[in-house]
């Protein structure tokens, strides 16, 4: 009998155990009943909030579902523009569930599910934008009127989901690779062009002002010329002026300083070998009788 009892208090246990659940905060949860989810008397699905919660054990069963703000941050897509320009865009979503039964029907509680169709939404949104826009007018300010028409757009569709759609971003938007290195290498050759005009002018008024200065340096070297020759000329007459006043003067004195000067010049060493008549006139005041004199 004791047995029994403590049999039977078990099985309670495990049943109540069992119709117990409890919803963690942050989620959402939904009871099902026979494949059905479980409604209220207004035929409204019924939401559990978080906390402990019972059901019927072995009858239906309870999924939980995340209610908080969530994030679809896939890899960037291609658009075409209304230039026929392809464009990679990188965009993010904010969403999170708002009608927990339909999504559960939709999606079958699936999150990647329902993030796989919320990008063909959100894309088909932007696909619309982008191709009514050109590239000038996207990047150039147009972005955030995008953004809100795909926005507005992609809330619209995501209510059959259950799903609300809090906020679309475009966080950054290039041009595919080969595009890119097309338009990069145009702008190098455009960029080279200049740089090689720009050299060409440079080299031109270089050559004009090495000309100039060149010309100047031949004017100023040829006026120097010509003073130094006027100058030295001058300083000749005048030299002239005045050997020719000391000479004018004294005539046998200066003849006899020059020859003196001769005789050092033509003997200032020891190996200076001189050959003349005895008589030339180089050593007439070497002589004895012109000494005496």
């Amino acid at each position: 009998m004791k047995n029994l009892i403590i049999g039977l208090v078990v099985i309670v246990g495990l049943i109540i155990v069992s119709a117990l659940f409890v919803v963690p905060e942050g989620e959402r949860a939904i009871v099902i009943q026979f494949g059905k989810i479980q409604r209220d008397a207004a035929d409204q699905v019924v939401i559990y909030e978080p906390g402990i919660h019972f059901k019927i054990p072995m009858i239906e069963t309870v999924r939980t579902l995340d209610a908080r703000v969530q994030t679809l941050d896939d890899a960037a897509d291609r658009f075409v523009t209304a230039e026929k320009k392809d464009l990679l865009v990188d965009s993010y979503v904010k969403w999170r569930i708002r009608d927990f039964g339909a999504f559960f029907l939709s999606t079958g509680g699936n999150t990647t599910q329902a993030e796989v169709l919320l990008k063909q939404y959100i894309n088909n949104g932007l696909r619309t934008e982008f191709g009514t826009r050109t590239i000038q007018e996207i990047v150039s300010g147009e972005r955030t009127q995008l953004m809100q028409s795909a926005l507005t757009q992609a809330a619209l569709a995501a209510n059959e989901l259950g799903i609300e759609v809090i906020d679309v971003r475009v966080k950054q938007i290039n041009l595919p690779t080969e595009i890119s290195e097309s338009i990069f290498a145009r702008m190098r050759a455009e960029r080279k062009a200049v740089a090689d005009e720009h050299r060409a002018r440079g080299r031109e008024q270089s050559e004009i002002i090495r000309a100039d200065v060149d010309a100047r340096v031949t004017v100023m070297l040829a006026d120097a010329e010509r003073n130094s020759r006027s100058v030295r000329g001058e300083g000749d007459a005048l030299a002239a002026r005045v050997y020719a006043d000391v000479y004018s003067r004294n005539a046998e004195f200066y003849s006899f300083v020059r020859s003196l000067e001769a005789y050092r010049n033509s003997f200032n060493s020891k190996d200076d070998i001189l050959v003349v008549q005895p008589d030339n006139d180089f050593f007439k005041y070497m002589k004895s009788d012109k000494v005496q004199n």
